[in-house]
């Protein structure tokens, strides 16, 4: 290393008092994008919509992204970066990356030519995002619910025009999911009638059109799948580039797997010690209703909030608001297959709680839900407190507006998964046995994620396949199995964030503590990884410790 950067002057970074090129670049693009990004049934990834807003994917539509991409790239290549200072720079590569992805979307893994179940999103996804934030449902949202279920018919009409090069696992998938669709739309309109008086009545027409525009889209699918190519994978070349330009992870595939593979042999490793020390103790019990399981959340909460600050483990700004579980609203459960059920809130709505939406605690709920009805505080520190809803409210806050974006999942579910291990190795579950259980099962998973995802991508899995190794090795429920591994099968990249992700960020601070010596503080290490949790790893490397590994 020929310089170290100190993590206190990082803390607060300068960014040029007037504008510059690469400011205008960024601020253009992510106007831009906001318009034009997919919608996802991630997390993360999801973004503000300006009002009005439409999903497109007509050819015209897909002409223009194309033409607007290709003038961002030209306003990136003129500017020269080369003598600014590392902070500047690493701004300039984050936008790099964000122009990459739009490549991949268009052309590295285009899911709007292969993937069926790509506008079964853009169809409704955009409905179920208007309907995660909590409730009451305002007469705004309402109308937007309306114009949104309105456009299904054309977003299906624009599957059928683009998907010339479909694949018959992604049909299939489609296919099922779209077998109820009916009955979940008549659900949608009758539970948003009771919800929202003053539009009772409004709903069930757009959802009727939508639901036949969806019904006729799965018919389509059926006539059309025997004869569709049955490969998914994107093969091993594109993948290496995603890794390069998009995720800007500086491992090859055969490094990545060896790495997951090392990580899961640690967490079985682990895990067994932990149920042999736990022999003789009784099965952790499931909360005995909702209302039990969403007061305990609120108070553990609270209490790891004062955990983090008492152990000086990252500081907590009073202006965080809260994570907190709430019951699935009845008009959001027909649509909760479509992504993530939980509101992370968003740039313009940080003096607001963040929610994560529960189920009613049973012994049969899917693997993470049933792990929630335990003990919610596994969940609360990967997705809420100190993880995905207080990192991205960091990011957002950020004085840097390069900063305040998504450009990969690697960061951000890096960091979440390593929470889970920084709270436990701090002491959090140390009164809790069977809760640790629980967080090297999840390490468990995590690890598999990254053989999964890898040998999908190149290949060497296919869905039914990786499905089958989830179930049998985690292990978890068939049908949680079958939906992560079509998501990673349609999402080359994603699924390898949270094992590669935290061990970058072990790497990070490991190197960062030798370096600095007895300098070196926790807390001050932390508090910059949080604030910067949407920089990709390998440049918050380089921005901290001048290393271009």
């Amino acid at each position: 290393m020929r310089r170290l950067l100190t993590l206190c002057c990082l803390a607060v970074m300068a960014v040029p008092a007037a504008a510059d090129p690469l400011d205008d670049l960024a601020r253009d693009f992510w106007t831009w994008r906001a318009a034009t990004q997919p919608s996802s049934g991630d997390d993360i990834p999801r973004i503000e919509r300006p009002a009005g807003w439409l999903p497109g994917w007509s050819r015209d539509a897909i002409a223009a992204r194309r033409a607007a991409l290709a003038g961002f790239e030209r306003r990136h290549r003129a500017i020269d970066a080369s003598t600014w200072p590392v902070p500047r720079q690493v701004d300039y590569r984050l936008i790099g990356s964000a122009l990459a992805r739009v490549t991949w979307e268009l052309d590295g893994a285009p899911a709007w030519r292969r993937d069926p179940s790509f506008y079964v999103q853009q169809a409704l996804g955009p409905v179920f995002d208007v309907l995660l934030p909590p409730p009451p449902v305002t007469a705004a949202r309402a109308d937007l619910v309306i114009a949104r279920l309105a456009h299904v018919p054309r977003v299906t009409a624009q599957a059928v025009a683009n998907l010339d090069d479909a694949r018959a696992p992604f049909a299939r998938l489609a296919i099922d999911t779209l077998a109820d669709i009916e009955t979940r739309l008549t659900t949608l309109a009758t539970e948003l009638d009771r919800a929202t008086p003053s539009h009772a009545g409004r709903f069930a027409a757009p959802a009727a059109a939508a639901s036949r525009a969806l019904a006729d889209y799965r018919g389509w699918l059926q006539a059309r799948v025997g004869t569709m190519a049955s490969e998914t994978a994107v093969g091993r070349d594109a993948y290496v580039r995603f890794l390069r330009e998009v995720a800007l992870v500086p491992y090859t595939p055969d490094e990545i797997v060896a790495m997951g593979r090392q990580e899961w042999e640690r967490a079985v490793t682990f895990e067994a010690l932990e149920q042999n020390r736990n022999r003789a103790l009784p099965p952790q019990p499931i909360a005995p209703n909702a209302l039990t399981q969403i007061t305990t959340s609120a108070f553990q909460e609270s209490a790891i909030r004062q955990f983090l600050e008492q152990q000086d483990l990252l500081t907590v700004p009073a202006w965080l608001q809260h994570y907190r579980n709430q019951l699935l609203p009845p008009y959001l459960a027909p649509l909760a297959f479509l992504g993530v059920t939980d509101d992370l809130t968003s740039p313009t709505r940080l003096k607001e709680d963040g929610f994560s939406y529960i189920r009613e605690p049973r012994a049969d709920l899917p693997y993470f839900y049933l792990s929630t009805a335990k003990d919610p505080r596994p969940i609360i520190v990967h997705e809420g407190v100190p993880g995905h809803y207080m990192q991205l409210a960091l990011a957002w806050a950020h004085e840097n507006p390069i900063r305040r974006q998504y450009y990969d999942s690697g960061p951000n579910e890096g960091l979440g998964f390593y929470a889970e291990e920084m709270m436990l190795q701090a002491g959090l579950w140390d009164a809790s046995p069977r809760s640790r259980e629980i967080i090297y099962n999840f390490a468990r998973l995590r690890a598999l994620r990254v053989e999964v995802d890898v040998r999908l991508a190149t290949g060497q899995f296919t869905i039914a396949q990786a499905a089958d190794y989830l179930a049998r090795t985690v292990p978890m429920d068939a049908a949680t199995a079958l939906e992560e591994a079509a998501s990673f099968a349609a999402g080359p990249g994603q699924a390898i964030t949270y094992q590669i992700g935290k061990l970058q960020t072990t790497s990070l601070l490991a190197d960062a503590r030798r370096a600095q010596g007895a300098a070196f503080s926790l807390r001050r290490f932390h508090d910059t990884l949080w604030k910067n949790g949407n920089v990709p790893l390998a440049l918050l490397r380089w921005e901290l410790l001048d290393d271009r590994r």
